[in-house]
């Protein structure tokens, strides 16, 4: 009896240590910094599209953990335009070369990121996301379903550029070379 009440003391310490050892863990680096991420606006002809995008830009910077995600009044805001969605066929069936096979499905848009306090804009980049799609019976249902994919791609290249902070810095002005004298 007193072997069977060590064991089992043994299990319930064990599993208690793995449910609760990573139990505040995050993996970027945090900056003690927030972030809003507003919606984008959408410039495409797929209305779908807006939702994918806010939804896996807001779940990548939760994962990420670098800024703390906020509804309202970060330090920085994240906003943006989806200006392009392209389907270009990439492959054709065999017996048919006007027929395509696979899509590539290409959306375009531009990030910015500015901070609140001030209104400096510290990013402003075209982003692209992309995914391939292979043509099934019904070509609607499968952009429906690539479309988290382009989401998912295209969140995690803007995710880079801002958690980075790879953001170019204004060009200063070259200083001024004095022109040669005219000869005659």
């Amino acid at each position: 009896m007193n072997f069977a009440r060590h064991i089992l003391l043994c299990s319930v310490a064990a599993a208690l240590l793995a449910f609760t050892g990573c139990a505040g863990y995050q993996m970027g680096r945090s900056s003690g910094k927030t972030v809003q991420v507003k919606f984008f606006e959408n410039q495409t002809l797929e209305p779908r599209l807006l939702a994918d995008i806010n939804r896996a830009l807001r779940q990548q910077l939760q994962q990420d953990g670098t800024y703390r995600l906020v509804s309202t009044g970060g330090d920085v805001v994240v906003s943006g335009v989806l200006k392009r969605y392209t389907r270009n066929g990439v492959s054709y069936t065999p017996t048919d070369v006007l027929a395509v096979q696979d899509y590539q499905l290409v959306l375009t848009a531009q990030v910015k990121v500015t901070e609140a306090g001030t209104g400096k804009v510290l990013l402003d980049r075209e982003v692209t996301g992309d995914t391939t799609l292979r043509v099934g019976t019904d070509l609607s249902s499968g952009e429906r379903q690539a479309s988290p994919l382009i989401a998912e791609t295209l969140a995690g290249r803007a995710l880079s550029l801002i958690t980075n902070g790879d953001w170019p810095v204004s060009p200063t002005p070259a200083p001024a070379v004095p022109a040669a004298p005219k000869k005659d």
